[in-house]
């Protein structure tokens, strides 16, 4: 078989079809806050996950034209158990149907089925450990298509495809990294695969593909966070990988379409008492106050919560935060046209920080 030429494989966008953690709340002037109050919106905050959206592949040999073909006019269930023994073959043959198997399994959740029930998944989770690059991106997103079937889940789990998927999210191609994180993510909605993601070292990968990715690779990487940190263990996973740094920086840049994201994720790690002083050290009070000033009316009330829960048990943050000026865009957001929960928020902060003010001086 002829060498396939090949674009690179575009990431995808993803879903916040996700749990949350509902144990991280707390209490004051008789009211209970918790980030259960931002989940009505948090689904917004992140892109929808389909499948992969890769560009077409150019076809020179006459196999790979007949392959296509057959995808096109869904011969799949003469085609899949073809292409899933290719995957034993050659580099070259692997390659052909790893891409095949990705567009078979783009669009259509039945052909997901077909393919796994045809025995690809193993084959295919043994490809993402190769030392060929556009193989091991061929396979990463080929796992990725097939993950977003519920019914392969723990199959692909059960068939060690973590491991294999953290070091391509380590060492791949920046495709194969931000495939990874989205495979990873749709693993994550399974609960008893949190904790083993967490402990293969995904954490502090998805927090370095967050700091240095480009746009797409951020936005795959905050959502797979999200999801993952809905676990306590890995909440301290993640602000002990610096978390809190890049999370700051996408926040104090309006212009990163990632504020949201970020809000949503910081305030999903409020729960772990070590986030509040990793958000302090990290410069996130006066933007926090910024975006209390600046934001849209949704970053205004996450960032009071987040605010909220700095300042909960703390005269020294309250007195920080009320001195970057905290008070005046409270007092506004108290007063204006948004939701009564938003301001209900604004009025709760402001009495707290009112305290240190007037005992402090």
């Amino acid at each position: 078989m002829n060498t396939i030429s090949h674009n690179s494989l575009s990431s995808l966008s993803l879903s916040a079809s996700m749990e949350t953690d509902t144990s991280a709340g707390f209490s004051y002037l008789g009211h209970t806050f918790s980030n259960l109050s931002l989940n009505d919106h948090s689904s917004s905050a992140f892109s929808d996950c389909n499948s992969d959206r890769s560009g077409e592949f150019p076809t020179p040999s006459s196999l790979s034209r007949r392959l296509l073909l057959s995808s096109a006019t869904d011969n799949s269930d003469d085609l899949i158990p073809h292409l899933v023994a290719l995957l034993s073959s050659s580099i070259e043959n692997q390659k052909q149907a790893a891409m095949e198997i990705r567009l078979l399994s783009k669009h259509k959740p039945e052909n997901r089925i077909k393919i796994a029930e045809a025995g690809a998944i193993k084959p295919l989770v043994s490809l993402i450990s190769s030392s060929d690059p556009l193989l091991q991106e061929y396979g990463v997103t080929a796992i990725l298509n097939l993950s977003l079937c519920d019914e392969n889940k723990d199959l692909i789990a059960s068939s060690g495809a973590v491991k294999p998927l953290v070091r391509a999210l380590k060492m791949g191609t920046p495709t194969a990294k931000e495939n990874s994180a989205c495979a990873l993510l749709r693993l994550s909605q399974l609960e008893d695969n949190k904790i083993a993601i967490g402990r293969s070292g995904a954490i502090p990968l998805l927090v370095n593909l967050l700091e240095t990715g480009g746009f797409r690779a951020k936005k795959d990487a905050s959502t797979a966070l999200y999801s993952l940190c809905s676990a306590k263990e890995n909440k301290i996973r993640a602000v002990e990988s610096g978390i809190m740094k890049p999370l700051v920086e996408l926040m104090a840049d309006f212009g990163s379409n990632m504020v949201d994201k970020s809000a949503f994720v910081m305030s999903l790690l409020m729960s772990v008492p070590e986030s509040k002083a990793a958000v302090v050290e990290e410069g996130g009070v006066p933007v926090l106050v910024e975006i209390v000033e600046d934001g849209t009316q949704r970053q205004k009330e996450m960032a009071v919560s987040i605010l909220l829960q700095i300042c909960e048990e703390s005269v020294v943050y309250r007195t920080m935060v009320a001195r970057e000026g905290a008070i005046p865009p409270l007092v506004a957001l108290s007063q204006a046209g948004g939701t009564s929960r938003a301001k209900h928020k604004a009025e709760a902060l402001i009495e707290l920080l009112r305290q240190p003010r007037s005992h402090s001086y």
